[in-house]
C-alpha cells in the first residue's frame, strides 16, 4: 500500500508541475502500476469507463458544430441589446455563460460568449478583464448543474450511477441541481455590487448570421435523448455515450455534406480534447490500482477519524477541503480520486453517500473559481485577455473569484444539507 500511495502522490506533484504533460503522467503511472504488478494489465484497462469517454467526446464534436455555426454569438448579442448598462451586461452575460455551461464543456463556453464580452467592453471604452472573469467563473459553478455540464458531473453520475434527471430530482428529494442554481442566484448581487461603478450604456446591435441551425438542434436533441435514456433503468452501460457520439457523428456528416468539404470532419475531430480524454482513461486505471492496494480504503479511514461520528463535520470537511485542494488542483484528477474515498468513508459510517457525493462536487467544481490555475475555463479566459493584449493580475481574479466562490459555495453547502443529512 505504501508504494501505490507514494507512486500516487509523485504523480499529482507532477500533474500540478507539468499541467501540459498531465495526460502523459497519468498513463506513465498507469503504465508502472501494472509493470510493479500493483494492478493486473486486464483489470486496469476494465476500469476505464467508456461511457464518460465517449459522452465527453461526443459532446465536443457537437459544441464544435454549435459555436462554427454562429447561434451561440447570436444569442448573446441579442441578450445584450436588451440590457440598461455594463453592469446588468456583466449580469446578463455571465448567466448566460453558465446556462450553457449546464449543457456544455465550460471551456467551450467561455470560448463562445468570451468574444461577445470583449466586444461590449470595447464599444463602451471600459476594461474586459473584469468581464472576462466573471464570465469564466460562472461557467464554472453551472457546470455542476447536469449530467453534462462538466467533466466531474459525468464522472459523479457514472460513478453513483445518476440519470440526467438524478440531477434535477432524486430519491424523492431535490437534486444537485438547486443548490447550483441557488448558488447563481446568489451570485448576481454580488456582480451588481463589483460592478456597480460601470453605468455606461451598451450600444449592440444583432448582426451575426447563423450559418446552419442543425448543430442547435442537435444540442437540444442530446439534452432530450439523455432526459429519455434515464426514465429506463435497464439500459446497457455505453448508453448515454453511444447518444453523444450518434449525434456527434451526426452533426460532423451534416455539416459535411452542406460545406461539401472533407476538411469539415478534420476540423471536428481536431476539436476533441484528446488529452482531457487520455488523462481520464489513465486516472480510471490508477484509481483501480490504488482501490486493490487499500489506499482508498486508508484514506477513508483518516478522514473518518479527523470527523469522528459527526456527521455534519464530515460533511463539512469533504466540501470546504475539496474548495481548498480544487484552488490549486485541476477538480478532474482531484473529483476521479476521491468519488472512491467519499464513498468509503459513507460505508464506514454507515450512511448514504449521497450526501458526501453531492458536498465534494460543490466544493470541488466551485472551489476553482478562487484562483485563475484553479479551472481550465479560468486559463481558457485568460488566454483570451492575454491574447488581446491585456495583462489580469491575480488581484483582478481574486477580487471577483473570491467572493463569488464563498458566496455559491456556501450556499450549495447549506441547501444540500437540509435537503440530504
Amino acid at each position: 500500500m505504501v508504494k501505490a500511495l507514494c507512486i500516487f502522490v509523485v504523480m499529482y506533484v507532477l500533474l500540478l508541475m507539468f499541467p501540459k504533460y498531465r495526460h502523459l503522467t497519468a498513463l506513465v503511472t498507469a503504465a508502472l502500476f501494472m509493470v510493479l504488478q500493483i494492478v493486473k494489465p486486464l483489470d486496469a484497462l476494465r476500469a476505464i469507463n467508456l461511457n464518460v469517454i465517449l459522452m465527453l467526446m461526443g459532446t465536443m464534436m457537437i459544441v464544435k458544430l454549435f459555436i462554427d455555426s454562429g447561434m451561440s454569438a447570436r444569442m448573446s448579442e441579442r441578450l445584450l441589446k436588451r440590457v440598461p448598462n455594463v453592469q446588468w451586461a456583466v449580469v446578463v452575460l455571465s448567466l448566460f455563460a453558465g446556462i450553457i455551461s449546464a449543457f456544455v464543456d465550460n471551456v467551450a463556453t467561455v470560448l463562445m460568449v468570451a468574444p461577445v464580452g470583449l466586444a461590449a467592453a470595447r464599444k463602451i471604452g471600459t476594461n474586459p478583464i473584469s468581464v472576462i472573469i466573471s464570465i469564466a467563473v460562472s461557467s464554472n459553478l453551472q457546470g455542476a448543474a447536469t449530467l453534462v455540464g462538466d467533466t466531474t458531473s459525468i464522472l459523479l453520475g457514472s460513478y453513483a450511477n445518476l440519470s440526467f434527471n438524478d440531477f434535477f430530482w432524486f430519491q424523492g428529494r431535490p437534486g444537485i441541481c438547486w443548490a447550483v442554481e441557488l448558488g447563481a442566484l446568489l451570485t448576481i448581487p454580488v456582480i451588481l455590487f463589483l460592478f456597480r461603478k460601470e453605468q455606461g450604456k451598451v450600444e449592440a446591435e444583432v448582426t451575426t448570421e447563423v450559418k446552419d441551425h442543425v448543430p442547435t438542434a442537435l444540442l437540444v436533441s442530446l439534452v432530450v435523448l439523455l432526459i429519455v435514456a434515464s426514465q429506463f433503468e435497464q439500459k446497457p452501460e455505453l448508453t448515454n455515450g453511444l447518444i453523444c457520439m450518434s449525434l456527434g457523428i451526426l452533426g460532423t456528416l451534416c455539416e459535411t455534406f452542406r460545406q461539401k468539404k472533407e476538411t469539415v470532419i478534420r476540423d471536428v475531430l481536431a476539436s476533441v480534447d484528446y488529452e482531457t480524454l487520455l488523462l481520464l482513461c489513465g486516472l480510471f486505471m490508477v484509481i483501480e490500482g490504488i482501490t486493490r492496494a487499500g489506499v482508498i480504503d486508508a484514506i477513508a479511514n483518516a478522514f473518518v477519524k479527523a470527523g469522528g461520528s459527526s456527521l455534519f463535520l464530515m460533511y463539512t470537511l469533504i466540501v470546504f477541503v475539496s474548495v481548498l485542494v480544487s484552488a490549486f488542483v485541476d477538480n478532474i484528477p482531484y473529483v476521479a480520486a476521491m468519488l472512491p474515498v467519499v464513498n468509503g468513508i459513507a460505508a464506514a459510517m454507515g450512511v448514504s453517500p449521497y450526501l458526501f457525493d453531492f458536498g465534494l462536487l460543490i466544493g470541488a467544481t466551485l472551489g476553482g473559481n478562487i484562483t485563475p490555475v484553479g479551472a481550465s475555463a479560468n486559463i481558457a479566459g485568460i488566454g483570451i485577455l492575454r491574447r488581446e493584449g491585456y495583462e489580469p493580475t491575480t488581484k483582478d481574479f481574486l477580487r471577483i473569484g473570491v467572493p463569488f466562490t464563498l458566496t455559491a459555495v456556501i450556499a450549495g453547502y447549506l441547501l444540500i444539507w437540509v435537503i440530504w443529512s
